[in-house]
């Protein structure tokens, strides 16, 4: 059974932020710690601080010789099975590092010499060159480590889509980096049949981690060896016969798997002598970052289905105008921007308040856009926050809603909004007033329509994507600055 429909949310996977897990067994799928080093959001950064905190402080212990604190904080990397990520065939179950696991790791650390001597830089790198370290335990350690931030993004998410907190329950062991130790404490944490649930943002979600072992061995480090024993003209090399390569140097990897092996500690061992190998690796994969998994794949993982955009469509058009049905246009409205923009657009926050709570902004979302026109809107203006104002009218809307959302926007927060509306009596006038908005500085203001939610629909690929062509936002927003 899944979350949503285990607290009868009424919402399926696209309109939802959190990944909508099962309660009682593992989605194969991942948290990546590349996807949180592309996060915009000071909740990304947070988390990716905490990840070099606690890694740097097990590698400071081992390389002043302080085994038994090492062990001690690799062992809280406990096994616990709140998040639901993973492999688990049956009830969940975790794959972080616990006790016995912690033993095995710190000796691979030890044996490989990797902790020592400089090789490992972030934890990512433990999959590479630590036997015992694959993408499940990698997964449930970041989990683990993030675990704070998790917990309280749990709880802002369960106070948004109504998931009752049950108080009292142990948080389990949080990364404190001031202090450098793990702590628990008492929380509140939404609570299934089959104990607590911590839920993880989906856009920070793979079906596979960025680092690969085998990857880097066969692709990355092999190609360096072998050039290498062709610069010293080694026993392994062999100059080809025939005519068309004649006089060729050539090294077979099957050579060289056989002289050094093909196990982490080799891995280790051979990138020490050859480190611009792994300087290659990490430098790819930094510029060939994953995308988050899409509507299709999550679908597909969870065995529903894929979002119907029509069906969103029609239930925003269901609200009668008017004030009485403000709430439920706001809600229809948000349940489909969900849908339609993410992943570029997520965590989104109803009613967020601002200038200490004197003004109120129906959704803003975080931009996390890595590409398309949200992430071309954060390379040109400020816009790390998205605001979207909806207005259930049945009549004109003019100045006094422009002035309000603009009224919003900061250098810091973001200033680009969209103002969603029934319909317009002159839609050409208002754009006018939305460029003159642009013109004294005061903020991008864009509009929609009920009548243009199915050409936002259809225009998706390109909004979310590069090149993004000729879509509805970009083309408002040119107008504005043109």
């Amino acid at each position: 059974m899944l979350v949503s429909k285990f607290f009868k949310l009424g919402r399926h996977q696209a309109t939802l932020d959190f990944l909508d897990v099962h309660i009682d067994k593992d989605l194969p799928v991942f948290v990546d710690p590349s996807a949180l080093r592309t996060l915009r959001s000071e909740w990304g950064h947070h988390c990716v601080s905490l990840l070099q905190t606690y890694f740097e402080t097990v590698l400071a212990a081992m390389r002043q010789g302080n085994h038994v604190r090492a062990k001690a904080l690799l062992a809280c990397l406990s096994e616990r099975n709140e998040f639901h990520l993973g492999f688990s065939k049956q009830q969940s179950r975790g794959h972080a590092l616990g006790p016995i696991s912690a033993e095995r790791i710190w000796k691979s650390l030890v044996s490989s010499k990797a902790a020592t001597s400089g090789l490992l830089e972030d934890l990512e790198d433990t999959v590479l060159f630590v036997d015992g370290v694959g993408p499940d335990m990698l997964s449930d350690a970041v989990c683990n480590i993030i675990r704070g931030p998790l917990i309280k993004y749990t709880q802002q998410a369960c106070s948004y889509y109504g998931i009752p907190l049950t108080p009292g329950l142990d948080s389990g062991p949080v990364w404190n980096p001031q202090a450098e130790k793990w702590q628990s404490h008492l929380i509140e944490l939404p609570l299934t049949k089959t104990g607590p649930v911590i839920l993880v943002p989906k856009v920070i979600v793979r079906v596979s981690q960025t680092y690969g072992a085998d990857e880097y061995y066969r692709h990355f480090l092999m190609p360096v060896l072998q050039q290498h024993h062709k610069d010293i003209n080694s026993q392994f090399v062999h100059v080809l016969r025939s005519k068309k390569n004649k006089g060729k140097k050539k090294v077979y990897k099957k050579d060289l798997y056989e002289a050094y092996g093909a196990d982490k500690l080799a891995a280790a061992t051979l990138t020490a002598e050859h480190p611009g190998a792994l300087a290659n690796y990490r430098e790819t994969k930094k510029s060939n970052t994953t995308q988050p998994l899409d509507h299709i794949a999550l679908s597909k993982l969870e065995s529903t289905a894929p979002p119907d955009f029509g069906a969103l469509i029609d239930a925003v058009k269901a609200v009668k105008p008017g004030r009485d049905g403000a709430h439920d246009y706001e809600v229809a409205i948000e349940k489909l921007l969900s849908a339609v923009l993410y992943p570029s657009l997520s965590s989104p926050v109803k009613q967020d308040e601002i200038h200490e709570g004197r003004k109120r902004i129906d959704i803003t979302y975080l931009n996390e856009a890595k590409q398309g026109f949200f992430d071309w809107l954060a390379r040109h203006h400020p816009s790390s926050h998205v605001f979207f104002e909806c207005k259930n009218y049945g009549k004109e809307v003019g100045n006094p809603e422009l002035d309000q959302l603009s009224g919003r926007f900061s250098p810091s927060r973001g200033q680009v909004g969209i103002l969603v509306v029934r319909s317009l009596e002159n839609r050409a006038l208002f754009l006018k007033r939305c460029k003159d908005t642009a013109n004294d500085h005061r903020g991008f203001i864009l509009v929609i329509e009920d009548s243009d939610l199915p050409r936002l629909v259809a225009d998706r690929g390109n909004i979310l994507a590069d090149g993004m062509g000729e879509n509805l936002l970009y083309q408002q927003f040119k107008k504005l600055v043109s």
